[in-house]
């Protein structure tokens, strides 16, 4: 059985409002809800007068006419990615422009998709590039704020988490959602990647995370535990679907994802993929065939 997980799903919100969080962190929320997005992109603004924001969120008017009345009378002198999707990013370099100032991010995918794949979540933003290339340990200062980059791949191999020492809290993107769990895609998502970097933001201790779709989680180590127990239970199920004679991967997605919605079952294909490459690469399950959504696996 897949460990549960402490989803927390309900929280009061309007779009296009903006809402006080705590002392240094505001938010005003896309409405772009929708399987991947769930209520909609949450923007976060740090700081005062002179402010960071994180991933600046989708091109619509209606968004970005309520950022620019969350913004009046003050100065945005970062803008912060955690990677490249459409409902992420494409506000990034207007709203970049419109102050004065840089996009700061990881930079370009590590391992880009292959020419007519299927893409999941919003898609990519292929246009997006960073002002600033930031890498792990980086520390953003600001105008009453400290940020640390964090770059934790998994979602994607340049996603990037953002840590505020003032209050000790992780803004985690869609590496942590509280709402679900996160789609890893190969071959830019990595499961021996991801489950590395879950690790690494339990062992800094958090006291909240906010995920750019849905609520705060507030136990965090715990619910960062139960994230990393999930996904090897997933990998218990696979490799006992395995054994049964499951060959084909959506004849696996079939079995083990009885509780999602269907729609879903494409995204859910390229996590059971991540995880078979996964455990390929540990020596747990063979394949005659390249690693893909096609390949019959078997155990080792």
């Amino acid at each position: 059985m897949v460990m549960s997980i402490p989803f927390v799903r309900e929280f009061e919100f309007e779009y296009g409002v903006l809402a006080q969080l705590s002392p240094l962190i505001q938010r005003v929320i896309a409405n772009n809800p929708g399987p991947f997005t769930y209520t909609g992109t949450g923007v976060y603004i740090i700081g005062d007068k002179n402010v960071a924001v994180i991933d600046p969120g989708p091109d619509l008017a209606e968004h970005r006419a309520a950022l620019d009345t969350a913004l009046e009378g003050r100065r945005v002198t970062h803008v912060l990615m955690t990677h490249h999707h459409l409902d992420h990013s494409p506000l990034a370099i207007p709203l970049a422009k419109d102050h004065g100032c840089q996009v700061y991010g990881y930079g370009l995918q590590m391992r880009p998709p292959k020419d007519g794949e299927v893409r999941l979540e919003a898609g990519d933003d292929l246009s997006f590039k960073p002002d600033v290339e930031i890498r792990e340990g980086d520390v953003i200062h600001g105008d009453g704020w400290t940020i640390d980059a964090i770059h934790t791949p998994g979602h994607t191999s340049n996603h990037m988490c953002y840590g505020l020492r003032e209050e000790n809290t992780l803004f985690s993107g869609d590496h942590i959602m509280g709402w679900s769990t996160s789609v890893v895609s190969p071959p830019d998502g990595h499961m021996g990647d991801y489950l590395d970097s879950l690790a690494r933001i339990k062992s800094r201790h958090f006291d909240k995370i906010w995920p750019t779709h849905g609520p705060c989680i507030e136990k965090v180590d715990e619910f960062v535990q139960a994230y990393i127990d999930h996904r090897l239970a997933r990998e218990t199920q696979i490799m006992a679907a395995l054994k049964s004679g499951l060959r084909d991967i959506m004849d696996i997605v079939e079995r083990l994802y009885t509780d999602i919605d269907k729609r879903l079952y494409p995204a859910a294909a390229h996590s059971v993929l991540s995880h078979l490459i996964h455990m390929r690469e540990t020596g747990r399950v063979t394949s005659k065939d390249k690693d893909g959504l096609r390949a019959k696996y078997f155990p080792a």
